[in-house]
């Protein structure tokens, strides 16, 4: 996965920013949505944040996955990241 050319992302003490440089409209990522994107940006897999969702956070395997293929949906519609 990949940030689209157009977007830009800014380091905050809770997470991430993205801004759509062609919209103007902001996403704030929370610390485990930052952690999703990070890893998944990184070259790891899906089963690879899970892992670190799971070691990191008190969630359980499945609402991790739920909840990073959610967030990896929701990057994708809207044209934020490339896969």
């Amino acid at each position: 996965m990949r940030l689209r050319a157009d977007v830009s992302l800014v380091e905050t003490d809770y997470g991430k920013i993205l801004l759509d440089g062609r919209s103007g409209k902001y996403w704030e990522l929370n610390p485990t949505g930052s952690l999703v994107l990070d890893e998944l940006m990184s070259g790891g897999d899906l089963d690879a944040v899970i892992t670190r969702l799971t070691a990191e956070f008190e969630v359980g395997a499945e609402q991790a996955r739920s909840d990073a293929e959610a967030l990896v949906a929701a990057l994708v519609e809207a044209r934020l990241v490339d896969l």
